[in-house]
């Protein structure tokens, strides 16, 4: 893998492993694809590494439409009426701007990284 693109890999599983954002799940996953790259930086294993976490990745970043229906509805239970209502207003201008996903941290790195290796459009 050229350095450039282990670079981007890096820095977003960086971002997966550490953002509060992350379920403990997504965490792991970019924790297995440093140590896997730290323990053996060969091509063949940096490219499994790499495909692994986009296995794990794939269908993870959350879409706009199921952001919107989080907010408008479990939301309120678990974060409360200010906090859902900051978020659907969030969630409602990134779809009117056009965008597809969640813009937290871990789903901004995880989209970024699964439009970069061709498995979604951005």
């Amino acid at each position: 893998m050229e350095k450039e693109l282990f670079d981007y890999v890096a820095q977003r599983a960086e971002i997966l492993s550490t953002t509060a954002a992350s379920k403990q799940s997504t965490k792991d996953a970019a924790n297995a694809w440093k140590a896997a790259v730290a323990a053996d930086s060969s091509d063949a294993a940096v490219e499994a590494a790499t495909t692994a976490l986009l296995d794990y990745m794939e269908g993870r970043p959350r879409e706009i439409d199921g952001l919107i229906a989080f907010a408008e509805g479990p939301a309120v239970q678990l974060l409360g009426a200010e906090t859902a209502a900051g978020m659907l207003e969030g969630a409602k201008a990134r779809k009117a701007a056009g965008e597809k996903y969640c813009g937290c941290p871990a789903c901004t790195a995880g989209s970024e990284l699964l439009a970069k290796f061709g498995r979604i459009e951005l």
